[in-house]
């Protein structure tokens, strides 16, 4: 069975991607590929251009209920909205078994170790998601600092629960 990187750091069962949008910078992902591969149900690996900045990330878990919710999550897109002066992620939530869900996804917005970003938290609840279907939301939380949004590099999917 062969291992990309992104699986090696699965076992922690959570997904980061970096923050785009504040600086109109383009990223990769994570062994430098692109699209998204799926691998026996043990997670994903996507990375996404839409004209608003790119992002690369990972959802993936051990064992126990909580993380095989969150393995049914990858993160699209994460962004400063100058706009709306909110951090904006974007998840699709695909649902591969028989029957449907309501999904409830917590995720954290962070800066670089010792930077001046104080973590933000989005929860977007009752995503609807029916039985061998996907869904995309947005979650959202209004921008904590005074400037650009810069100082936020990334965002991480830290709970996923359906029921």
């Amino acid at each position: 069975m062969k291992m990309r990187h992104v699986r090696a750091i699965a076992v922690f069962g959570i997904a980061v991607v970096a923050l785009t949008g504040a600086r109109g910078s383009h990223g990769g992902s994570c062994g430098g590929s692109s699209g998204s591969s799926h691998s026996s149900g043990s997670g994903s690996n996507h990375s996404d251009n839409d004209g608003s900045g790119s992002s690369s990330g990972s959802v993936s878990g051990g064992s126990g209920s909580a993380n095989k919710a969150i393995r049914d999550v990858t993160i699209d897109s994460c962004k400063f909205d100058p706009a709306t002066k909110n951090l904006v992620g974007r998840i699709t939530v695909k649902n591969d078994g028989v029957l449907d869900y309501d999904y409830t996804v917590t995720m954290r917005f962070k800066g670089e170790a010792g930077g001046t970003a104080v973590p933000a938290t989005a929860t977007k609840t009752s995503i609807a998601v029916a039985a061998g279907a996907s869904q995309t939301a947005e979650l959202s939380t209004p921008y904590p600092g005074s400037g650009d949004g810069s100082e936020y590099t990334e965002c991480e999917v830290t709970r996923v629960s359906r029921s």
